[in-house]
This record gives structure tokens, C-alpha cells and sequence, in this order.
């Protein structure tokens, strides 16, 4: 299957322009071996930027996590580059083109009892415009009740607000957006999508939609790539602080058309 021969159901982009989450079904089955495989040699080869939490016990229901690792291990980039992903993204965001921004690794281990509190990801990253797409690709069997959730519609609030570290410390020192809702305490008021999902199925959503997981309590792991994409309107933006994931090396400007050897147009019609 090459990155030409999947095109989106005028449904699934509307749901995705108006909800800013869709569920895809059985779009990246062939490319789940070699994200299982890719995962094992990133974890024994972590980047720089890898993030894991631990259990305090000294237990082994760790939390790994790295970013920017999808040229580095061919697992990874054989989704990136040879799946319909960046074509795929492109029809969702309604964009000429898909440039790929970065991807993250999400491994909860069996036991995990780590929760990805509710934010969305827009303030943190050092790109900005509307046309944005994340897809959340699981590698193992994830039911309901384990999966990542989402605020349907608000990607439209016109809100950032403020990014924090998992572990509840602020990204930036001087931040001055507002802070996250309690979700979690008035779920009603809300629209809240959540989906079993199966290995080869995908979550796609725009970097400004609402989003938390639960701990991961099971004897199952719950391997996940996360890979975000961009569009026609990408423009670098500067932060108060270092954004995550960071790009110590990188000069560029507040405005300035996002593009660079790092970020490949991978997409263009």
C-alpha cells in the first residue's frame, strides 16, 4: 500500500474538522510489526529526549517515553514514509500538504499506574496554525476503559492553556494562559469520545483538542506511537520557555513559514 491509495470518507474529515478527534479503522495494520519491533530497539536505544517515569517502589510498571525518533529506527519510519499516513493527514486537516512535525512514544507497562492528565498539546510545541494532526497508533489491543479520551470541540475554544509536565510542574515559568478545566469533575457538561481500539487502528486529532488517559492497571502493555503532522499554515512560534519536544539547534523566528530538514514535506498535492 503506497501513501497514494487510502483517500478519507467526506464523513470522517467532516468529524474531524468539527469534533477534532475521528477514529480510524485498520488503516496501519500492515506497518504494526515493525512499530512493535522498532519500540523494543528504542527502548534499549533511547534518544536523549526520552522521558520515563518510574515507579517509586522500584517496580517494573514504567512509563517510557521518547520523541523525535522516527528517522532513527526502520519501524518507524516505514510508517512515516511508506504508509498513506501523510496522505491521510493532508485530507483530514484539509491541507495541499502534510509536513511531518515529530512523533512520541508512549509505552505503559503492565501495572503502570501513571494517568496522562487532560491538556492539550498546541502550547507546547514551537509550531503553530490550524491545520494540525496527531495519530494515536496503538500496537497492542486497547478497550475502552484504557483508552485516551477526548473533549469533542475543543480545538474551536480558541484557548491555550497552560502546558504542564506530567508531573504537574508548569512548561514555562512565566506562562500566561489560563488554566486547564477540571475535566474530570464535571464530565457531563462535556463531550467526551473514547474507542476500543486494535492494533492498526488509528486516532486522529488536532493538536488543540483536550485529551487525558487513564492509568494503565492491566497485565497488558499499551504501546502506542504518536505522530503528529501539519499543514499549508505551519508557522514557527516562540514560547516563554523550552518547549516540548526541544530543538536546542534550531534558529528561527516568530512567524517564520515552519519547514526544515528536520520536518520533511512528506505529503503534496
Amino acid at each position: 500500500m503506497s501513501n497514494t491509495d487510502v483517500n478519507m470518507s467526506k464523513a470522517s474529515i467532516d468529524d474531524f474538522q468539527s469534533d477534532g478527534v475521528v477514529v480510524l479503522r485498520n488503516v496501519f495494520t500492515p506497518w504494526v510489526e515493525g512499530i512493535r519491533e522498532a519500540i523494543e530497539q528504542n527502548k534499549r536505544n533511547p534518544s536523549w529526549r526520552e522521558r520515563t517515569y518510574r515507579p517509586e517502589d522500584g517496580g517494573e510498571s514504567e512509563f517510557f517515553q521518547d520523541y523525535c525518533v522516527w528517522s532513527k529506527f526502520a519501524g518507524y519510519r516505514a510508517v512515516v514514509e511508506s504508509s498513506p499516513m501523510a496522505r491521510i493527514a493532508a485530507q483530514l486537516m484539509r491541507s495541499r500538504t502534510a509536513r511531518i512535525f515529530h512523533d512520541h512514544v508512549l509505552v505503559k507497562e503492565p501495572g503502570s499506574a501513571v494517568v496522562t492528565p487532560w491538556h492539550h498539546d498546541q502550547p507546547y510545541y514551537l509550531v503553530d496554525g490550524s491545520q494540525s494532526v496527531s495519530f494515536w497508533v496503538p500496537v497492542d489491543p486497547v478497550p475502552r476503559e484504557r483508552s485516551i479520551e477526548y473533549v469533542a470541540g475543543s480545538h474551536n475554544w480558541g484557548k491555550d492553556f497552560t502546558p504542564k509536565r506530567f508531573d504537574g510542574t508548569d512548561l514555562y515559568a512565566n506562562d500566561q494562559n489560563e488554566g486547564m478545566p477540571d475535566i474530570d469533575a464535571d464530565r457531563e457538561t462535556f463531550d467526551i469520545r473514547s474507542w476500543a481500539v486494535e492494533p492498526g487502528d488509528a486516532i486522529a486529532f488536532n493538536f488543540r483538542t483536550l485529551h487525558g488517559a487513564p492509568a494503565n492497571h492491566s497485565s497488558v502493555r499499551r504501546r502506542v506511537v504518536s505522530i503528529r503532522w501539519v499543514g499549508d499554515d505551519a508557522r514557527f512560534v516562540k514560547r516563554p520557555g523550552k518547549t516540548s519536544p526541544d530543538f536546542p539547534d534550531l534558529d528561527y523566528q516568530d512567524g517564520m513559514p515552519f519547514e526544515g530538514d528536520e520536518f520533511p514535506m512528506l505529503y503534496s498535492n
